[in-house]
């Protein structure tokens, strides 16, 4: 099962807004000025635990380079990263139609957690499975790991 996550306003927070981890220490914290949400390490290693796969898709343009050296300060690795630039060459291509920004599903990803409501309406059109999370929730954690593992059962029943 593969579990993707956005980077902001969902793992990259801003300190006046949200609780964050401890920025790293010198020189990460200088190179590095995004901030994750509390909880972030926590959570994407439960989900490894479980033996999940846990991706970043985002529309950002950031290099992959820059997010795992970002999340390597924090102990945290993916499994695979979709930024704007992969998503463009490998989902959207040449097709006249324009797609939505995420498709989570042309990843086989079970699982996609965003901020963003047009995510959510996406969802429904073009058939994945969503979960919203868009404001300070100190319960955030423990509800991405219960719909994550209720997908799971979800997918297991299916195949059986």
């Amino acid at each position: 099962m593969r579990v993707s996550f956005d980077l902001d306003d969902v793992l990259f927070v801003s300190p006046d807004s949200y609780e964050t981890e401890p920025a790293p220490g010198f020189p990460f914290n200088r190179m590095f000025p995004d901030r994750l949400r509390k909880g972030t390490p926590e959570l994407i290693h439960a989900l490894q635990e479980r033996g999940y796969e846990v991706w970043i898709y985002t529309s950002s343009y950031r290099t992959e380079t820059y997010l795992r050296a970002l999340f390597r300060a924090y102990g945290i690795r993916f499994d695979s990263i979709v930024n704007a630039q992969r998503h463009q060459i490998e989902v959207q291509r040449d097709r006249r139609e324009r797609l939505p920004q995420k498709l989570p599903n042309f990843y086989r990803i079970s699982l996609h957690v965003d901020d963003e409501k047009a995510v959510q309406e996406n969802a429904r059109r073009y058939g994945y499975r969503t979960m919203r999370v868009y404001e300070p929730d100190e319960h955030w954690v423990e509800k991405v790991l219960r719909e994550a593992d209720r997908i799971y059962r979800l997918q297991q029943e299916e195949h059986a």
